[in-house]
């Protein structure tokens, strides 16, 4: 607990001034040529006094160049259907970059618009002509949107405003169930006890979870300071995420086997363990892999974004990991179909029903609400799916900690119904223990 604290502590630290985002890199005119504009970088303004900062290191050079920063609003691909020349003249804004410093204030945007930075010279559209060899220009270029005072200080695009906050609101409500909760769940734990391997791997799920968050808080606090943050956080927080889903992924496909696949074959005299058949490994395994690698293939197919969110699923991979989380969503469904409804026991009903519960919100979360988000304006959505995702897997994880932990249904169904429960010790074990 109290590292948990020293963590808190250091993350809030970090959050205590706001700069600008940076870019760097070198104006290529070979790249320039190629492309009819080196891409830059894009960002979404929002509001008044808008700014971008350029800072060259051989402004000399780029005067030589007839060098030029463009600034697209809302660059479509019609551009590509148009000859260079006309490519280029469609830029709202063409800065001159013959100084070692250029400022570009950007016009009040009335909602968040995306605006692209391309870059440009004498010899992007003279494809016949032989580029000099020219050493190529490094460039900054710092963005910023307007801070709630009304000054160019914030860092964040507008489909990134927000996030920070949560992250901490978030690593603030772990603390506090930490401190409320760790000391009874560390006595359950030491008991052991039916559900003990559950609670272990609940546990543990949370736990990444939680240190995913933190790794998230620290690398945006910093990238609300210099505009580049901490890259290797920002995929350690995927990694530790990754892990976690693949864990509970598991945990719920190996219990809800269990319960099916044992109940014709095994006596009800003797409590049931951790399903270990061909057929409910194979499913589970089967199910943990094929999510890995979507996951995996999401990570690298994003990977070309500056920041991008693990949760935003803008590819054909995170497509169709959602659809794996319907169909695994059909497939618990069905078997948790089977046992409610040949259980005659009213307690263990209510059991496998709120188990359902914490199931399906734990897998219809992401799908539904990127669904949703599609009604919310663009800069909007990924933080709707983001923090909903984040929300609803913590709700789940809540719901299943109180079915396998709370006297009214642990205690009570482990004690009077041990056979017909998952991952029960064996007897000689239990009547050691109590």
């Amino acid at each position: 607990m109290s590292c948990m604290l020293v963590s808190v502590v250091a993350v809030v630290l970090l959050s205590s001034e706001v700069w600008g985002k940076t870019v760097t890199g070198l104006f290529q005119s070979d790249a320039a040529r190629q492309q009819s504009g080196q891409f830059i970088t894009t960002f979404m303004y929002q509001g008044d006094n808008g700014l971008l900062v350029c800072r060259l290191e051989n402004s000399a050079l780029a005067a030589e160049k007839e060098s030029r920063l463009l600034l697209y609003q809302d660059l479509d691909s019609d551009m590509d259907n148009l000859s260079c020349s006309q490519r280029l003249a469609r830029a709202q804004f063409s800065i001159s970059l013959s100084q070692d410093e250029h400022n570009q204030t950007i016009p009040r945007q009335s909602s968040p618009t995306a605006w692209q930075a391309l870059y440009a010279d004498r010899y992007t559209c003279q494809e016949g002509s032989v580029i000099p060899a020219h050493a190529d220009l490094t460039f900054t270029v710092l963005l910023f949107n307007p801070d709630s005072a009304g000054n160019p200080l914030e860092h964040f695009s507008a489909e990134e405003a927000g996030l920070l906050s949560f992250y901490f609101l978030l690593l603030l409500s772990y603390f506090i169930a930490c401190c409320i909760y760790v000391q009874p769940l560390l006595q359950a734990l030491r008991k052991g006890g039916p559900m003990h391997t559950v609670l272990k791997v609940l546990t543990t799920a949370l736990a990444l979870q939680g240190c995913s968050a933190l790794c998230n808080y620290v690398h945006l606090a910093r990238y609300s300071r210099d505009g580049v943050g901490i890259p290797l956080m920002g995929s350690l927080a995927e990694c530790l995420d990754m892990v976690s889903q693949v864990s509970m992924l598991y945990m719920l496909l190996s219990l809800c086997l269990g319960w099916t696949l044992s109940r014709g074959r095994k006596p009800q005299s003797r409590p049931l363990q951790w399903e270990r058949s061909p057929a409910s490994t194979a499913v589970a395994v089967g199910g943990v892999i094929t999510q890995g690698v979507l996951l995996l293939w999401e990570q690298f197919s994003e990977a070309e974004r500056e920041h991008h969110s693990f949760h935003a699923q803008q590819s054909v991979a995170g497509l169709l990991l959602m659809a794996l989380r319907v169909v695994l969503t059909l497939l618990l469904a069905s078997v948790l179909y089977q046992i409610i409804s040949t259980e005659r026991s009213t307690l263990k009903r209510d059991f496998y029903l709120c188990f359902t519960k914490g199931c399906f919100l734990w897998f219809l979360c992401h799908p539904v609400l990127f669904l949703m988000s599609t009604i919310f304006n663009e800069h909007q959505r990924e933080k709707v799916v983001t923090i909903g995702v984040i929300l609803c897997q913590s709700i789940s994880m809540v719901i299943l900690y109180q079915l396998f932990l709370s006297r009214s249904l642990y205690w009570e169904v482990s004690s009077l119904s041990s056979v017909s429960l998952p991952l029960t010790m064996s007897r000689s074990n239990t009547r050691g223990r109590y």
